[in-house]
C-alpha cells in the first residue's frame, strides 16, 4: 500500500501527462480542443487511476470524445509509464466530469430562489403588521392588563345589578 502523498503525486503527474498529450500527441479529430482534464485519482495501491474530463459542446460531441479518449487509452497510458517511472503503470479509466452539469443545475435553482424571493418581496411592499409594533410584553405591563381586565369586569358586574 502506498501512503496519500505518493497517490497524490501519481494523480497529478497523470493528470498534467494525460492534458499535454492531448492537446500536442493525439490527432484525433473527436479530441479537439474541446475536452479538457479536470482531476485526476489514483487508488491506494497505484493500480487504476481514474481520469474526469469535461467536453465542451452538445451530447453528440462528449460521445464522440468519450469514444476517442476510450481509442486512445493505450497510448496515453504508455506515456504515463514513460513519464512515471513506476513499477507498474495504473490503468486509465475515464469518467466524464459531472461538475459542470452540477452547478448549472444549482444556478438555476438559485435563479428560480431569486425570482421567488422578488414575487415574496412584491407582495409584502405595502403589507403591514398583523399585531402591534411591539408585540412582546414587557415587565410591569402584566398588572396594568389584570387591572383592565379587573375594571372590565367590575363594570359589567355593575351594569347587571342596574338592571
Amino acid at each position: 500500500m502506498a501512503d496519500n502523498a505518493r497517490a497524490k503525486r501519481l494523480a497529478d503527474l497523470i493528470r498534467e501527462v494525460v492534458a499535454q498529450k492531448l492537446q500536442r500527441g493525439i490527432k484525433d479529430p473527436r479530441l479537439g480542443s474541446h475536452v479538457t482534464i479536470t482531476d485526476t485519482r489514483v487508488t491506494g495501491d497505484l493500480r487504476e487511476a481514474t481520469v474526469f474530463y469535461t467536453v465542451y459542446g452538445d451530447d453528440e460531441e462528449r460521445k464522440a470524445a468519450a469514444a476517442g479518449l476510450e481509442s486512445a487509452k493505450g497510448i496515453l497510458r504508455s506515456e504515463v509509464g514513460k513519464a512515471a517511472g513506476v513499477k507498474f503503470t495504473p490503468t486509465l479509466a475515464f469518467v466524464m466530469d459531472a461538475l459542470p452539469d452540477t452547478a448549472r443545475n444549482i444556478e438555476d435553482l438559485l435563479d428560480k430562489a431569486r425570482q421567488s424571493d422578488a414575487k415574496v418581496r412584491e407582495v409584502s411592499a405595502g403589507a403591514a403588521y398583523a399585531g402591534e409594533a411591539d408585540p412582546y410584553r414587557k415587565p410591569g405591563e402584566d398588572d396594568e392588563d389584570a387591572a383592565e381586565a379587573a375594571g372590565a369586569v367590575d363594570a359589567d358586574e355593575t351594569d347587571d345589578t342596574a338592571k
